[in-house]
């Protein structure tokens, strides 16, 4: 079940064997951060959560109804206080700069989906952007794949 995921947060220098609770926290970070960044502008239209439904499915190999769950419970909690930090630094122990720039890519596209830029949108992508250790072309270049992507 958690394959995919277990090959995406493994590293290059082969750390100790990825558990279901590392996989689990790897699919929970994953879908905060596409969350939060669905909700950037204030709210998260139904075509935002399918479209970050269907990037964790194809992208991330998580299945739909993990997804679903992950949602729900995301969305109740959605008024409280996010911290990106935790989600961010368990990223940045245990992804590739490749895979980070691959999230920030699919960061760029749930914000871009409505085809508008907000201001908070913005802010949001370069504030996880500096959380991800992606530098500032980096973050350019992942926000121009994504407008492409989406056309």
């Amino acid at each position: 079940m958690f394959d995919l995921i277990k090959k995406i947060i493994s590293s290059s220098n082969s750390k100790a064997q990825t558990t279901d609770q590392d996989a689990l926290t790897a699919h929970l970070a994953l879908t905060v951060l596409l969350l939060e960044a669905a909700y950037a502008d204030g709210e998260c239209s139904e075509e935002e959560k399918e479209h970050l439904a269907a990037t964790l499915v194809t992208n991330f190999g998580i299945e739909r109804k993990e997804i679903d769950t992950l949602l729900a419970d995301r969305d109740k909690e959605h008024r409280e206080y996010v911290d990106l930090f935790r989600y961010t630094h368990f990223i940045n122990e245990n992804f590739s700069e490749k895979q980070k720039i691959d999230i920030m890519e699919s960061v760029w596209r749930i914000i871009l989906l409505d085809d508008h830029l907000e201001a908070h949108e913005d802010h949001f992508a370069h504030k996880l952007a500096t959380l991800l250790r992606l530098n500032h072309s980096e973050l350019i270049n992942a926000k121009l794949r994504a407008r492409k992507q989406l056309l």
